[in-house]
């Protein structure tokens, strides 16, 4: 069994690339798509869990717990996100009230 460490995986590495500026792009710019590529996987969790929904109703699927399993995902990303804004939101504003 070969143990990566995060960087190489999916985690703070992929979220955070610490060689962002080193390639010619500013970190407004990195953390602008981060937040771009965030809510877009979070819509698409969404949409899976609509269409789970979906096929539940109509009957096409049998499989309650798949259903509630996607509609989790889907709640704790939303959450995630919201709180993610939030600190972006707070570490702004703490920012703007510094004085210069």
């Amino acid at each position: 069994m070969q143990i990566t460490g995060i960087e190489s995986g999916i985690g703070i590495g992929k979220a955070f690339p610490s060689s962002g500026s080193a390639h010619g792009v500013a970190p407004a710019e990195g953390a602008g798509k981060f937040f771009s590529e965030l809510v877009n996987k979070v819509n698409d969790l969404q949409t899976q869990s609509d269409k789970s929904i979906q096929s539940l109703a109509s009957g096409e699927s049998k499989n309650l717990h798949e259903v509630m399993i996607a509609m989790e995902k889907a709640s704790i990303s939303f959450q995630f996100m919201s709180q993610v804004r939030n600190k972006a939101i707070e570490a702004y504003q703490e920012v703007m009230r510094m004085q210069v």
